[in-house]
């Protein structure tokens, strides 16, 4: 086991998973902070790297393309204190940084762990029920419903609607994208069918960012909401009317006489993962067996 302990948080590596505890430094950021500890397995990685510098230097994980919702939904956009997949590491520590990053290392050549990008996410996202109030609004969500209400910065035109509420099978699409210069950032949801969205401050199904410490928290609800849709890999093979189905998470393709030994191959890996994703909790029972039956239905 390797173990790095800082003040910027604690990581720890069994041979199997990551696990990332976020420090109680006044520099760790909210999102750390609230998203508490996250684990992280093996065979989400792409790499590992250490990076040293004059007073410190930084430990970087990177994940698989498509392993974590949080990453999905931020596209590297997430300021640096608010990323947890980066420690400050001590000068001192330099020593401790460099052996845990050749035991991930190590780990990752002897398991073969494919670096490329993930058809499934492979980490569960943040925990809830979570309600995060920021910019022009407040969002909760249960892990079903969510619900949108607005306070006194809000445009009469969007608040005069009232409080919104739908379902996460109700939605196309989840949005985060932070405040950047003067440009307000936002938290928009698009809804299956919906026409084009107005601009952030008048669309009654996104909260505006204004740029406050708060604000990277609505990537949060973002990522809870995001890994429970399905994944963008199973939408590019999506059908044309674009309705979010859980036999989406399976092939498209219609049943064939016979299959190839790769095209078996792609169907067991799919039924793994299906497991996991039901074992973690993001898919319903109904949700996995209705997966489940249209890829076995290929062999």
């Amino acid at each position: 086991m390797a173990e790095i302990i800082q003040k910027d948080g604690t990581w720890t590596f069994d041979g199997d998973a990551v696990r990332i505890v976020p420090g109680r430094d006044k520099e760790v950021g909210l999102l750390r902070q609230t998203l508490g500890e996250v684990v992280v397995p093996l065979r989400a990685l792409a790499g590992i790297s250490y990076e040293p510098g004059r007073k410190a230097g930084r430990l970087r994980l990177r994940l698989r393309d498509g392993a974590d919702p949080l990453l999905q939904v931020t596209g590297g956009r997430l300021p640096e204190s608010s990323d947890p997949y980066r420690l400050k590491v001590e000068a001192d520590r330099s020593g401790v940084a460099e052996y845990f990053v050749d035991e991930v290392r190590n780990a990752l050549l002897l398991d073969q762990v494919d670096p490329g990008p993930s058809e499934a996410y492979l980490l569960p996202g943040p925990a809830v029920p979570i309600s995060v109030g920021a910019g022009d609004g407040t969002v909760a969500f249960d892990g079903d419903r969510l619900a949108l209400d607005w306070n006194w910065t809000t445009e009469e035109a969007k608040a005069s609607g009232g409080p919104r509420e739908f379902r996460v099978a109700d939605l196309r699409a989840v949005e985060w994208s932070p405040s950047k210069g003067l440009d307000n950032g936002w938290l928009r949801f698009t809804l299956a069918g919906a026409p084009p969205a107005p601009a952030p401050k008048y669309d009654p199904y996104t909260v505006e960012l204004f740029g406050f410490k708060k604000d990277p928290l609505m990537a949060l609800v973002a990522a809870a909401v995001a890994v429970r849709m399905p994944h963008p890999a199973a939408r590019r093979e999506a059908p044309a009317d674009g309705a979010a189905r859980p036999a989406e998470l399976a092939p498209s393709a219609t049943p064939a006489s016979g299959a190839s030994g790769e095209d078996h191959d792609v169907l067991l890996r799919r039924l793994r993962e299906l497991g996991e994703l039901h074992q973690a909790g993001v898919l319903t029972a109904e949700e996995f067996t209705a997966a489940k039956q249209v890829i076995l239905s290929r062999f």
